[in-house]
């Protein structure tokens, strides 16, 4: 199977989990901090470790360096969620999603400076059309920005640049240590950074409120949401043991257009649910950024 079916598995799975975070940050999160949510994927790590294992049972021979770098891949990646949730709480997603753009930047310079990889002219231009299809959703002008923030700056450059390592380091070891062993790793460091928050007595508290006011609710939709972001998460590292690191992030950069379309989706069907604006200028932009992000696809695998 193609690394591009799991490369853009990631993103179509993660704008699905996007939505859901808006469901439930509205409905069950609004008096409590981002950082709780977090401590919800840390479990559904923590409770994926003893398969894992049995799949794999000499995980547990690794040397300590590799396997605390291997750890550090997981608390990086927690780290760029907490640093977007930051953003979030200040901006709008359409003015945050934008700055994901650097992450295939840093991806390319990491990539060709540590792994060596270099790419095609084809192939850049094929990145370049995915990051162009991507921006051309995400950009969109907004009356109220009278000055640049850097606060939003710093949170989502911070985040871009820890994906980009945690996805550099992950591609050291699955491709020396196989794939599971890495995983594995990768899933005690978030393991290890919910246990963090969770010894903070404030995320303590406001988790132990949300589980005693809506058990059902948060632990049902949070199990879903959590199950569909690890599955885009899986996918999309399996796709940087195939394909150079630089360009499955650029394909991973398109996680904002598919936001946007299944918003649309829900905009249309469960107005409810969605809020986009359907008018026709924003039909067309959104048309035009696929039409490009599938250019582009087709330029990266020649």
């Amino acid at each position: 199977m193609s690394w591009l079916v799991f490369a853009f598995s990631g993103p179509i799975l993660w704008a699905a989990s996007t939505h859901m975070d808006k469901y439930l940050v509205e409905r069950y999160f609004k008096n409590s901090d981002v950082a709780v949510l977090l401590i919800f994927t840390a479990l559904i790590g923590l409770i994926t470790l003893p398969f894992i294992w049995f799949l794999e049972p000499g995980v547990a021979s690794l040397g300590f360096d590799n396997a605390a770098l291997m750890a550090l891949s997981g608390v990086l990646i927690m780290g760029a969620m907490l640093f977007y949730l930051r953003a979030l709480q200040s901006e709008e997603a359409s003015v945050v999603a934008p700055f994901f753009q650097a992450a295939p930047l840093f991806g390319f310079v990491l990539g060709y400076v540590v792994l060596g990889e270099t790419l095609s002219p084809t192939q850049m231009a094929g990145g370049a059309l995915i990051v162009g299809g991507t921006m051309l959703v995400s950009l969109r002008s907004d009356p109220r920005q009278t000055s640049f923030n850097w606060r939003l700056a710093a949170l989502m450059l911070a985040c871009a640049l820890a994906i980009a390592v945690s996805s550099l380091i992950f591609k050291i070891f699955a491709l020396r240590e196989e794939f599971w062993p890495t995983t594995f790793w990768m899933f005690v460091g978030e393991a290890l950074f919910g246990a963090a928050l969770l010894a903070a007595p404030s995320y303590r508290g406001q988790f132990i409120d949300l589980m005693r006011s809506n058990p059902g609710a948060v632990l049902s939709i949070n199990a879903a949401n959590e199950l569909i972001n690890l599955g885009g998460g899986l996918a999309n590292r399996y796709a940087l043991v195939l394909a150079p690191l630089s360009l499955v992030q650029a394909i991973g950069s398109t996680t904002t257009l598919f936001v946007f379309a299944f918003g649309v989706v829900l905009s249309i069907f469960w107005p409810a649910l969605g809020r986009e604006n359907l008018s026709r200028r924003e039909l067309l932009q959104i048309s035009a950024a696929a039409v490009l992000v599938a250019a582009g696809a087709v330029l990266v695998t020649r």
